[in-house]
C-alpha cells in the first residue's frame, strides 16, 4: 500500500537549514531583515523540497488582516462588467485599495431569504466591504459589522460609513429642467427584477423594494419639481441597456405616449435612446430623454444627465473601507445638471 507524503512546513525548512522558523518566515514576509544570500538559500531549499510558502489563511489568522476589500454587487456578477457606472466605481475603489496594499474581491449580494449566499458572505476573507446600496438594505452586513468587518455604503444613511450623492437633489435638477420645457407626461425607467423577462409598470410605493432607495429618492425629487405632471414607472430588468429598450418600448407603443422619459441611470437611458431611434423618433424633438451619472457614452450621444463624480466616489469608499482612522465617515459628493440635445420643449401634440 502507498503512504501519504509528510507535508513540508516552515519547520521542515528551518530544520533542514539549521535556522529558526522566524528566519524562514522573514524570508517571505520581511525580506529586508535577511541578507540576500540567506534569503536566496532559503527560497532555493524551499523550491527543492516543494514548499510553496506560508499559508495565506494562517498568515491572516495571525495578523488579523486579509488585505482584501470586498465589493458587494446588487445583481448577477456578470452584469457588473456590463454596467459602465460600476466599472468606473470599481476602478476608483481598486486604485485606493492598492495604495493600502489590498486587493478587491467581487461578491454577489444575497437575495432576500437566501441563507446559503448570506453564509458565504459571512465567511468571505475580507477586512472591509463596500456595497453600492445603503448598508441597511443588506441584512447580512450587520453580521459582518459584528465580526469586525468595516462596511461602507454608497448611499446616504443616518448611521454608518458611506460616500454618496444627494439623490433627491439629483432628481430635483432633472425635474426643474423638464418643468421649464413644459413636460407633463413622463415615464420613469427603473432597474429591477423581471421574472418573465417583460417590462412592467410599478407604483411609487413599490420603488424601494424593486429598484432601491436611490430610485425612490430621485423619483421624489422629480415629483417635487413637477407637481402637475403625470408619471408612469416602468421596470425593464437588471441588464441596463436591454432593460432601457424593453421599458421604453412599453412606454412608446401606446397612443398617448409620454413627452419625456427619465431613466434612473445613463446606462438605462442609452437603451431608451435605442428604442426611440428604432421608432423613427428624434430625441430632444419628438421626445426628451434624461438620465443620471454622466458616463462616457452620455456625452457621445448628447444625453442630458446629472453628473456625479463616480471615480471619486469609488476612491472615497476605498479610503473609508481601508482606513479606519479617516476622520470623515459620511461624505456627500456634489452633483450638477448637464444639459445636452436629448431634451427639448415638450411637443404640442
Amino acid at each position: 500500500m502507498g503512504h501519504t507524503a509528510t507535508p513540508v512546513t516552515m519547520r521542515t525548512l528551518a530544520d533542514r537549514l539549521g535556522v529558526s522558523v522566524t528566519t524562514v518566515s522573514n524570508a517571505y514576509s520581511k525580506p529586508d531583515r535577511l541578507s540576500d544570500e540567506l534569503r536566496d538559500q532559503i527560497l532555493a531549499t524551499a523550491k527543492e523540497l516543494g514548499y510553496c510558502g506560508p499559508s495565506a489563511a494562517g498568515r491572516a489568522l495571525r495578523s488579523g488582516r486579509t488585505d482584501i476589500c470586498g465589493f458587494l454587487f446588487g445583481g448577477e456578477l456578470a452584469d457588473a462588467f456590463a454596467d459602465p457606472y460600476t466599472a468606473v466605481f470599481l476602478a476608483g475603489l481598486s486604485e485606493t485599495a492598492e495604495k493600502f496594499g489590498a486587493s478587491v474581491l467581487l461578491l454577489r449580494s444575497p437575495g432576500a431569504g437566501d441563507e446559503t449566499e448570506s453564509q458565504l458572505l459571512q465567511r468571505a476573507p475580507i477586512d472591509a466591504i463596500v456595497t453600492c446600496s445603503a448598508i441597511s438594505e443588506h441584512p447580512a452586513t450587520e453580521l459582518l459589522i459584528q465580526r469586525g468587518v468595516r462596511v461602507v455604503g454608497a448611499q446616504r444613511a443616518e448611521e454608518g460609513d458611506w460616500v454618496a450623492i444627494n439623490d433627491t437633489k439629483a432628481g430635483r435638477l432633472i425635474g426643474k429642467h423638464l418643468a421649464k420645457l413644459g413636460h407633463r407626461r413622463i415615464v420613469v425607467v427603473v432597474p429591477g427584477e423581471t421574472p418573465d423577462g417583460d417590462a412592467y409598470e410599478i407604483t411609487p410605493e413599490e420603488l424601494p423594494a424593486i429598484a432601491g432607495r436611490f430610485a425612490e429618492e430621485r423619483f421624489a425629487g422629480l415629483v417635487e419639481k413637477l407637481p402637475d405632471a403625470t408619471f408612469r414607472i416602468v421596470c425593464g430588468g437588471y441588464k441596463p441597456k436591454q432593460a432601457g429598450r424593453l421599458a421604453a418600448a412599453q412606454a412608446l407603443d401606446v397612443q398617448d405616449r409620454p413627452t419625456a422619459i427619465v431613466a434612473m441611470s445613463d446606462a438605462l437611458a442609452l437603451g431608451v435612446w435605442d428604442a426611440v431611434r428604432e421608432r423613427g423618433l428624434t430625441p430632444g424633438r419628438d421626445i426628451s430623454i434624461a438620465g443620471f451619472d454622466d458616463i462616457q457614452d452620455a456625452a457621445f450621444v448628447g444625453l442630458t444627465t446629472v453628473r456625479q463624480p463616480i471615480a471619486d466616489k469609488g476612491r472615497f469608499a476605498g479610503r473609508l473601507a481601508m482606513d479606519p482612522d479617516y476622520p470623515q465617515r459620511q461624505i456627500t459628493l456634489p452633483v450638477e445638471l448637464v444639459i445636452r440635445s436629448s431634451t427639448g420643449p415638450a411637443p404640442r401634440t
